[in-house]
């Protein structure tokens, strides 16, 4: 494999690395006593057993296989559709955030939140590695809708 070749798994990882490492980071903060309350935003650390809004919590233990089971399918989709080396970026983004919370899952028996937003309405609490995953979703949509025959890999 030569350099050129292998540009863009060096990318990949790189990214992957950052975004695990950054949400890893953070989440320790909490897991050690940091916490902000104001009017608006709270951050403060809560376990999440279940996934967006708190769902699938009654699959228990079950539900980090079943993950770990989807991420590995992605990923293999991801290979085999070659999106890795047209996106090692934002699939970096992508994958990195979700193994994060993954890890999570299998460490600490639930994924860690911490921001939780209660100004005028109550949203869901989640975390940084949530916001890489939803922006990386938002960039393939972007590509794959606009950017179609573009050469922009990110």
């Amino acid at each position: 494999m030569t350099m050129k070749n292998g540009k863009w798994l060096f990318k990949f990882i790189i990214v992957f690395i950052f975004i695990f490492v950054v949400d890893q980071a953070i989440k320790y903060l909490f897991l050690h006593g940091f916490e902000f309350k104001s009017k608006c935003i709270s951050l403060v650390l809560t376990f999440n057993k279940g996934v967006a809004f708190s769902m699938f919590g009654f699959l228990g233990n079950n539900l980090k296989f079943i993950q770990l089971f989807l991420i590995l399918a992605l990923f293999v989709y991801f290979s085999k559709e070659k999106i890795l080396k047209i996106h090692p970026v934002v699939s970096g983004i992508l994958f990195g955030a979700a193994v994060s919370n993954l890890f999570d899952r299998f460490v600490r028996d639930g994924v860690v939140d911490y921001v939780y937003w209660h100004c005028g309405f109550r949203f869901a609490i989640f975390n940084f590695a949530d916001t890489m995953i939803d922006l990386s979703i938002l960039l393939f949509a972007y590509f794959y809708f606009f950017k179609k025959n573009d050469k922009i890999t990110l």
